[in-house]
């Protein structure tokens, strides 16, 4: 997975991490979980501010 597949990281951080509620985690958070993620093979410093807030928000619309 890159920083492009915004949907595909979403599904994964919802499975990993079933007690976050997305609505209210940091930034800093969530790039360091993504770059954590077993698929996960990009440069972390590829993502941005409207990366990391396109993430939130399919994470969020995932749990929903």
């Amino acid at each position: 997975m890159r920083w492009v597949d915004i949907n595909d990281i979403a599904i994964d951080l919802s499975e990993k991490f079933p007690e976050v509620d997305p609505r209210y985690i940091l930034f800093t958070d969530l790039h360091k979980w993504v770059t954590e993620l077993d698929d996960f093979d990009d440069e972390p410093n590829r993502s941005n501010e409207k990366i990391l807030e396109a993430i939130q928000m399919a994470w969020i619309e995932e749990v929903d």
